[in-house]
């Protein structure tokens, strides 16, 4: 009998659980709770001073940062399939206040099976992902929007996103259009849920790894 020993089967690729829900509903805090690598999408916004960026109608030629057409989808894909495939990602770090990205991160996984994507505009990708089977899972959190609104107004002031006048108008926007950005991440599959049961089914995804197909 042979004493060589017996070379584990490959894992498969590390999977995503795509985390989207309205600005201010706790997505960042629950991926650190989490204990997982994160992929912050946020950092895929398109700088300031893009051309492509979308206006707000009747607004003064202000940009329309809740809209996906704000955001650069194709370069969150090559990461979340880099991560997924290597363990490790060149990633943008993008300023708020600066509109723009101003330096660039390695984020490694680590040996983790699973890691966290998070941002506003997750759910967009959530078909891309589940057909290239890299989706784990895909969650948007749902609170009361004068819950959401409260913690996003405390969470922009403290970090100087924008000015005050500025968070306030957006603020009201959002928090009148929460039920609608809820409604449209389920509609593209994620599942709306609290944060607790958000939390299970994170830890739920991580606990599973499965051998590569042979």
């Amino acid at each position: 009998m042979s004493d060589s020993p017996v070379n584990p089967l490959p894992m498969a690729p590390a999977r995503v659980v795509l985390l989207s829900g309205p600005s201010g509903s706790g997505k960042s805090s629950l991926a650190e709770r989490a204990g997982l690598p994160v992929l912050q999408l946020d950092d895929f916004y398109k700088d300031g001073d893009d051309p492509t960026l979308p206006l707000m109608p009747d607004a003064g030629g202000a940009v329309d940062w809740d809209s996906p057409l704000s955001w650069h989808a194709e370069d969150a894909m090559a990461a979340i399939r880099q991560l997924a495939e290597t363990g490790r990602a060149e990633v943008p770090v993008y300023s708020i206040p600066d509109n723009g990205r101003v330096a660039t991160r390695t984020l490694e996984l680590g040996g983790a099976p699973v890691f966290v994507a998070e941002g506003i505009f997750a759910a967009e990708i959530a078909t891309r992902c589940a057909a290239e089977g890299l989706l784990g899972d895909a969650i948007c959190l749902r609170n009361r929007p004068a819950t959401t609104a409260w913690r996003r107004f405390r969470r922009d002031v403290r970090e100087g996103r924008k000015s005050v006048p500025f968070l306030l108008r957006r603020g009201w926007r959002l928090m009148r259009a929460e039920r609608g950005i809820v409604a449209r991440q389920t509609e593209l599959g994620a599942h709306a849920c609290g944060g607790p049961e958000a939390l299970r089914r994170l830890r739920a995804v991580s606990a599973v790894r499965e051998p590569a197909p042979v």
